[in-house]
């Protein structure tokens, strides 16, 4: 038996030469290539899209040329403030931009100069859409017989 506690590489090493034949060579008897342990794994990220959000409903509006002027699902007007780019409640007048007075309903249609449709960028979380009776099939074939 030897003197070593434990049998890991490192572990009250003296410089000696390893005793076990084949350990770290490949049957050729040259050293094998190590892996690439170091640095960080690829990652697996689903895809990007740009979107544009009714501000009210939430619904996908079409970015195909002009927007339209209503939501096409609740009908709230796209051209105010709530749908801009610059649209900031903690700016002055709840704007980004120098606008020269205060737009008091930000919900309504207006004629704003520095309106910018608000486009997000969203991950693709999953490749097929998600109908509402399959979570109810899933439980349910948990537990058949």
């Amino acid at each position: 038996m030897s003197d070593r506690k434990y049998r890991q590489h490192g572990y009250m090493d003296r410089g000696e030469e390893k005793s076990r034949s084949g350990q770290g060579q490949s049957h050729s008897g040259e050293a094998r290539p190590k892996e690439n342990l170091g640095g960080p794994r690829a990652l697996q990220m689903p895809g990007k899209r740009q979107v544009s959000r009714c501000a009210q409903c939430g619904v996908v509006l079409p970015m195909l040329g002009e927007t339209p002027a209503n939501c096409p699902k609740c009908g709230f007007a796209l051209h105010s403030c709530k749908q801009c780019t610059h649209f900031d409640p903690a700016a002055r007048f709840e704007c980004r931009q120098p606008i020269p007075e205060r737009i008091a309903r930000k919900d309504q249609a207006n004629t704003c100069t520095f309106y910018a449709t608000k486009v997000s960028v969203e991950r693709e979380t999953s490749t097929t859409p998600v109908r509402a009776d399959d979570a109810r099939k899933a439980f349910e074939n948990l537990f058949k017989k």
